[in-house]
């Protein structure tokens, strides 16, 4: 994939931008749509936080959407596609209903309430704020992974989570990528090492090139018994699809989940994965949407990896280390 950044902006047509707060601890991503897009979506983890992730299920009415937002904050964090919607409602975007338009902006929230940020926050929590200012700052091309925008605040049980994306070409020429907060309950790491779970799926050394260990260690790892976590992320395709197709391909981004974490969709996880179609190119044929669902889990799993690489430790007292901290050379 010589022309492509290996990130969700690969895709024609999707913007992304970060809001981040290290002193907060915490921060918000927003993945915006040129054009309204066939979206759907699916909640595996069993204690989630999420705005208007009903209307993706296929038997509701809205087909498509303007943006996504991962965001950290917890319930809090909720504000966040207020910010977007405002910011969208300027641009004259929004599901047309008579005269008013309402700009359709499903959401997904990780807890990082409990990473040594400062959440003194007063009355009104800073949510709505930054999704404005993410919306404001979504472009096209290269963007930050790592510790920021959703990811800022974001952990696991090994080390720092934050946010990664991946990026593939099916044998018939569509384009599938994946972005994620991974701010896993579990862990992406094995062991006590710097291996990747995800490691059997990497590309040209995007997170470190170090291979499976030679004994793997499938102990349980838990960054707490009683503390809720959640990964978050979506899935987009250039590929056309029917809502019911995109809520099979984030099933399948939930499967990367599987691969690249353990263990994943814990009852104390939030997971979700929501899924889009640009419907830049045609498709109408079982097969072409079967390697779609397949690139669909590698690429996530290797996103997840990546967000872990990527990261950087909060500049805070007592902060998680990053996968950088205990491995500066192992790469």
């Amino acid at each position: 994939m010589p022309d492509l950044l290996n990130l969700i902006t690969d895709i024609e047509g999707v913007s992304v931008g970060h809001a981040t707060d290290l002193a907060l601890g915490s921060g918000v991503t927003v993945i915006v749509f040129d054009e309204p897009a066939v979206a759907s979506g699916t909640v595996l983890g069993g204690a989630p936080g999420g705005r208007d992730t009903s209307l993706l299920d296929p038997s509701m009415t809205v087909n498509a959407v303007d943006a996504f937002v991962l965001s950290g904050g917890s319930a809090f964090g909720l504000d966040a596609a207020g910010g977007v919607q405002a910011g969208l409602r300027e641009r004259g975007r929004g599901f047309a209903v008579g005269p008013v338009r309402i700009p359709i902006v499903p959401q997904a929230i990780l807890m990082d309430l409990l990473n040594g940020g400062n959440k003194d926050w007063g009355l009104h929590a800073p949510y709505r704020d930054m999704g404005y200012q993410a919306l404001k700052a979504a472009a096209k091309g290269a963007f930050a992974l790592g510790t920021t925008g959703a990811g800022t605040g974001a952990t696991t049980a090994t080390f720092k989570g934050g946010i990664g994306s991946a990026s593939a070409v099916s044998s018939a020429g569509h384009r599938v990528a994946a972005i994620v907060a991974v701010n896993a309950l579990g862990s992406a790491t094995i062991g006590e090492g710097p291996h990747f779970w995800a490691a059997p799926f990497e590309q040209d050394g995007e997170f470190g090139g170090l291979g499976m260990p030679g004994v793997v260690d499938h102990r349980m790892r838990l960054k707490g018994m009683n503390t809720p976590a959640t990964t978050i992320g979506a899935v987009v395709t250039d590929a056309q699809l029917t809502k019911v197709e995109a809520h099979r391909l984030s099933l399948a981004g939930h499967d990367g989940f599987a691969r690249a974490l353990l263990p994943a969709h814990l009852p104390l996880d939030g997971d979700t994965v929501f899924a889009a179609s640009t419907a830049k190119h045609a498709r109408d044929d079982m097969a072409s949407l079967m390697e779609l669902c397949h690139l669909a889990t590698i690429i996530m799993a290797r996103a997840i990896a990546r967000g872990v690489y990527a990261a950087t430790a909060l500049p805070v007292e007592g902060a998680q280390k990053a996968w950088r901290d205990r491995y500066p050379n192992a790469d």
